[in-house]
C-alpha cells in the first residue's frame, strides 16, 4: 500500500476557479499542527503527504513543512495552480527543501477556456511558465484537470498538447466535477453528462499509453474507461485496500475515507466490474444513474493490472 494523506496549508487562493469545492474560510495551517498532522501520517505508516489549499504556495511555511516531513521519512507533493511558481526562485526553493513533486492544475491547452474556468486573465501563461521552472529545477511534474463541461470535448487535445510542450511531463490525473459543492453549485455551466467525456477521454489515454506515459482518472465510473480500468483511483485503492485521511481548514475537520464506493444503478449488480468499481461520485442530483451501464470485461485482469503496477 501507498496511502498519501492530504494537509489543506491554506484556504485562500490567487484563482477563482468555478468549480472549486473548497472555498476560501480564512483558516491557515501552522507549524506545530502541522509537525503533529505530519507525525500522525509516520505513526500510521502512510507513504507521503500532499501539500494542497487553496493555493498552498501563498503560504510560507511550506519549506518548513516540507523540512520536517522529509525528516521523518516521507514523500512530499504539492497540488498548486502554479501562479505563484512562475516566479523566479520558488520552484528551486521548494525542491531545495525536499519538495520535488508537483501537480500543477491546468483545465485546457485553450488559452481562453483556461482563463474562464481558473477567473484569472493572464493564468495560462503563468501555468506553463510554472511547468517549465519546476522542470528545469529538478522536479517531477503531473498535469491536473477537472473533467467539466468546458473541456470535455478536448481532453484528447490537452494531453497532446502539453507532452509536446513538456516531454518532461509523464504523468496525467483527470478528476470528475463535483458538481453539487462550493463554486459548481452556482456555475452550473461547469456542469456536464458522463456521455459528453466518454469519447475524448478514451482518446486521451489511448494517446498517453501509446507515448508512455501513465495516467489516474477519479470520480469516472469504470463504464466509461472499461480500457483501462487499472487506471481508476477508486479501483485501485478498493483492490489494495488503501485509504485517504484529508485534514481540512473548516468544519469538516479530519476525514478519514476507507470506502470508495458511491451510487450505483440496478444494472451495476449485472456489471462484471461491480465490486471494484467506485460507481458514481455525486453528493448532490445531476448527473443521472441511467447513464451507467454493465461491462463484461474479466475483473480478475483488471487485478492483477493494479497489482502488478509498481507505483
Amino acid at each position: 500500500m501507498a496511502n498519501l494523506g492530504y494537509m489543506q496549508v491554506v484556504r485562500h487562493c490567487n484563482q477563482h476557479c468555478r468549480f472549486c469545492s473548497n472555498p476560501a474560510t480564512g483558516w491557515t495551517l501552522d507549524l506545530d499542527t502541522a509537525r503533529r498532522e505530519i507525525d500522525d501520517f509516520v505513526a500510521r505508516q502512510y507513504f507521503g503527504i500532499i501539500l494542497t489549499g487553496g493555493e498552498p504556495s501563498l503560504s510560507d511555511l511550506i519549506p518548513d513543512i516540507t523540512r520536517y516531513a522529509v525528516s521523518r521519512g516521507l514523500h512530499v507533493r504539492m497540488i498548486t495552480n502554479g501562479s505563484r511558481l512562475a516566479l523566479p526562485g520558488l520552484a528551486e526553493s521548494y525542491v531545495a527543501a525536499g519538495l520535488t513533486h508537483f501537480h500543477v492544475s491546468v483545465h485546457s491547452c485553450r488559452r481562453a477556456t483556461q482563463e474562464l474556468l481558473s477567473g484569472v486573465s493572464g493564468g495560462f501563461d503563468l501555468a506553463m511558465q510554472a511547468i517549465q521552472n519546476l522542470g528545469r529545477a529538478g522536479a517531477t511534474v503531473d498535469i491536473n484537470t477537472v473533467i467539466n463541461k468546458m473541456n470535455a470535448d478536448h481532453l484528447h487535445e490537452n494531453v497532446r498538447v502539453f507532452t509536446r510542450r513538456f516531454p518532461f511531463v509523464r504523468h496525467f490525473v483527470w478528476n470528475n466535477l463535483d458538481p453539487s459543492m462550493g463554486r459548481a453549485e452556482t456555475n452550473r455551466d461547469t456542469a456536464h453528462r458522463l456521455a459528453d467525456f466518454e469519447l475524448s477521454l478514451a482518446r486521451a489515454m489511448r494517446y498517453l499509453h501509446r507515448v508512455g506515459c501513465t495516467f489516474r482518472v477519479e470520480r469516472v465510473p469504470l463504464c466509461y474507461m472499461t480500457e483501462f480500468a487499472e487506471s481508476s483511483t477508486e479501483t485501485r485503492k478498493i483492490v489494495k485496500g488503501e485509504e485517504r485521511i484529508v485534514h481540512f481548514l473548516d468544519e469538516k475537520g479530519t476525514v478519514r475515507q476507507t470506502d470508495f464506493r458511491h451510487a450505483k444503478a440496478d444494472v451495476c449488480t449485472h456489471c462484471t466490474l461491480d465490486d471494484v468499481c467506485g460507481g458514481l461520485f455525486d453528493r448532490g442530483d445531476h448527473y443521472d444513474p441511467a447513464e451507467l451501464y454493465p461491462v463484461f470485461v474479466s475483473k480478475e485482469e483488471v487485478v492483477r493490472k493494479v497489482l502488478a503496477d509498481p507505483d
